[in-house]
């Protein structure tokens, strides 16, 4: 892995999340707004399964293609 794949990918990440709330803004603040009151553990424990996928996808994508 070198530092131009990270970069890219962190990249990627941001222009996908930018087009997100440039989309749909209204969606973006309604599910803020949801997030608020959701419980803490239930978001740190979406969060923390998100970023094993996220990891498992990153390591898929390096090792094998």
């Amino acid at each position: 892995m070198t530092w131009q794949t990270l970069l890219a990918a962190i990249g990627l990440w941001f222009a996908l999340e930018g087009i997100l709330y440039a989309a749909a803004p209204d969606t973006m603040q309604r599910m803020a707004e949801w997030l608020s009151r959701m419980p803490i553990e239930s978001i740190r424990s979406g969060g923390i399964w998100s970023a094993i996928l996220g990891l498992v996808l990153f390591y898929a994508a390096v090792r094998f293609v």
